[in-house]
C-alpha cells in the first residue's frame, strides 16, 4: 500500500476505538517506528490525533472528528480562505455554509497552521461594487438549475415597463462586472436568453422538469451576446495598436479587449472585434487614452475617432 493507503487505514481505525502502535502495526503488518511516522504525518495533516501515554494508553480521535476535513495541505487552506473572501460581497447565496465551512477547517487546525491560514486570509481582500440583496433569488435559481426545474419567472425590462410572466428553464448563473445573470430556454421567445437577476420581480416552481443541454455554458453564451462573432474569426476586424507596456497592460485588462486579445508584445496589441463593437463602443473607451497609444490599424477605427474627438470639441467650443 501506499502512504496515503496507510494514513487512511489508520484513520479509519481509530475511528472505531483507541488502539496502541503496536496494535496497529500488527494489524497492518507494519514496524512500530512506521506507525509513529504516519501518526507523525497524520498529525501534520491537521487529524487532531490524542496520544494517551501509560497503562491503558494509545492513539484515539476525537468524537467530533467524523466532520473534520481531511488531509488539506497548507496551499489547499491558504486557497480555500482567500477563495471564500472571493466570495463574500459578490452575493453568492451561501454565504452561512462557507462561514461554516471555513470556522470547521481553522477548529480541525493546529496552532501552526491557523496561524498560516490568518496570515494568508488577512493578506487578500476583495472590494466588490455595491449590489441589491439578491441571495434569496440566487439560492432559489441555483437549486432550480442543479435540479432541472422550471420556473415561471417575473421579470421587469429596462425600458420602465411592467414587469412579464415568462416560463424558463434555467441553465445557469454568471456573475459579470458585478451583476449576476440568468441564461435559460426562454418558452415565450421560444429561444436561449440571459437575464438580469436584479430584475426578476418573482419566481415560482411550476413541478415540470427539463433537460439542459450537453455541454452547455452558460458563460460562453452570454460572452457571445456580449462579443457577437467571437466564435467566428471571419466576422472580426484586427485592431491593432501600440503603446508603452503599462498602457498596453492597462487596455489588456479591460474585459472587452482581453477577451478579444489575439496577439501581444511588449508594446503592440493585436485585438479581433466585430464591427458593431469596433465602431460603437471602442472608439469611446480608447478616447480617453489620448496619445497615449496609436492605432496602426484599421484606418476606420482611426477615423472614427477622429470624429468622435472633433465633435466632442464642438461641442464644448459652442
Amino acid at each position: 500500500m501506499s502512504k496515503a493507503d496507510y494514513m487512511l487505514s489508520i484513520l479509519w481505525m481509530l475511528q472505531q476505538r483507541k488502539r496502541t502502535a503496536a496494535e496497529l502495526a500488527e494489524e497492518l503488518e507494519l514496524s512500530v517506528r512506521s506507525v509513529y511516522r504516519y501518526i507523525d504525518a497524520l498529525c501534520a495533516s491537521g487529524v487532531p490525533v490524542i496520544a494517551d501515554a501509560g497503562p491503558g494508553g494509545g492513539y484515539s480521535l476525537p468524537e467530533h472528528f467524523s466532520s473534520a476535513p481531511l488531509f488539506f495541505d497548507a496551499g489547499e487552506r491558504r486557497a480555500l480562505v482567500q477563495a471564500s473572501s472571493f466570495a463574500r460581497g459578490s452575493g453568492y447565496p451561501y454565504e452561512q455554509a462557507l462561514d461554516g465551512a471555513i470556522a470547521k477547517l481553522k477548529r480541525y487546525s493546529n496552532a501552526e497552521q491557523l496561524s498560516h491560514m490568518e496570515r494568508h486570509e488577512s493578506g487578500l481582500e476583495t472590494l466588490h461594487s455595491p449590489a441589491a440583496p439578491l441571495a434569496q433569488l440566487l439560492e432559489e435559481l441555483e437549486i432550480c438549475t442543479a435540479d432541472r426545474l422550471m420556473l415561471e419567472m417575473d421579470y421587469r425590462k429596462g425600458n420602465g415597463s411592467p414587469p412579464s410572466s415568462r416560463s424558463i428553464d434555467p441553465y445557469g448563473l454568471v456573475l459579470w462586472k458585478g451583476q449576476w445573470y440568468l441564461t435559460g430556454f426562454c418558452h415565450k421567445r421560444q429561444e436561449i436568453r440571459s437575464f438580469r437577476v436584479d430584475r426578476i420581480t418573482g419566481l415560482r416552481r411550476t413541478g415540470e422538469a427539463f433537460l439542459r443541454p450537453a455541454s452547455f455554458s452558460a458563460r460562453e453564451f452570454l460572452l457571445q451576446s456580449l462579443l457577437p462573432g467571437y466564435n467566428d474569426p471571419a466576422k472580426l476586424t484586427a485592431v491593432v495598436i501600440t503603446a508603452a507596456e503599462g498602457v498596453l497592460n492597462d487596455l489588456c485588462s479591460h474585459w472587452l479587449f482581453g477577451h478579444t486579445l489575439e496577439q501581444r508584445s511588449a508594446d503592440t496589441a493585436k485585438f479581433l472585434l466585430d464591427e458593431a463593437t469596433l465602431y460603437s463602443y471602442a472608439p469611446y473607451f480608447l478616447l480617453p487614452y489620448g496619445k497615449a497609444l496609436t492605432i496602426l490599424e484599421p484606418t476606420a477605427l482611426k477615423q472614427k475617432l477622429a470624429a468622435v474627438t472633433a465633435d466632442l470639441a464642438a461641442y464644448y467650443s459652442a
